[in-house]
């Protein structure tokens, strides 16, 4: 509205400004050019943001259950491994669910998967290996959720992969994990950013681990 107020009140100005040529009683019909110029100000007020700093209004997303896309899918997820070493599986700090590193472990908590990819495994069981972890991380994000409906997103993946030295695949790896978090979660909010790297060993001898960041909803 203050571009408007500044433009009509310029115009008024000019209005009162100009002198009759013939008598008082004068219209503005008795001369369009005027009469257009302030039209046109009002106008292009008009067009013009009501105030600085306005934001465009971001454009509705569609709201994708979790929950719902694992009953689809015909998954039921394990029970949450519990930790082997001193730790917790998952903590809560803000708006963010930090998960611990998972690995391909049964739900009685013993290893599977145990061997290196390139020589024990190949890419494809490297990626069912991933997929299990998947698994095993959205147990655990239940547990702390009380609903996979609450995640937001995901922020972050760390993947790593027991590998042979000259193993370069670690990428199509973690693609078994990924792959399956936007199964679950759809295209936006199941992708985030992502390290995937390989080691000379993990626990257990497993074949991966997955480390998570999640943003929740409150």
């Amino acid at each position: 509205m203050a571009a408007i107020q500044t433009l009509t009140g310029r115009a008024g100005r000019i209005r009162q400004s100009e002198k009759p040529t013939t008598n008082g009683n004068e219209s503005m019909s008795a001369h369009p050019n005027r009469r257009d110029f302030v039209a046109g100000a009002v106008g292009v007020g008009l067009l013009l943001p009501a105030a600085a700093g306005c934001q465009p209004v971001p454009a509705q997303q569609e709201t994708v259950s979790p929950e719902a896309n694992l009953r689809r899918l015909g998954i039921e997820l394990p029970t949450p491994v519990q930790p082997v070493a001193t730790y917790v599986p998952a903590v809560i700090v803000g708006p963010v669910l930090y998960a611990a590193g998972h690995t391909p472990r049964r739900p009685d908590g013993s290893p599977s998967f145990q061997g290196k990819v390139g020589v024990d495994f190949s890419v494809e069981e490297g990626q069912q290996a991933a997929r299990m972890v998947g698994m095993n991380i959205l147990s655990t994000v239940r547990n702390a959720l009380g609903s996979l409906d609450r995640v937001e997103r995901l922020i972050r993946t760390f993947g790593m992969v027991n590998a042979a030295p000259d193993f370069t695949q670690q990428p199509q790896v973690i693609n078994g994990f990924s792959d399956f978090m936007v199964e679950v979660f759809g295209e936006t909010a199941g992708k985030g950013t992502r390290a995937a790297v390989g080691m000379g060993s993990l626990p257990g001898g497993m074949a991966v681990e997955v480390e998570t960041y999640w943003l929740i909803r409150e």
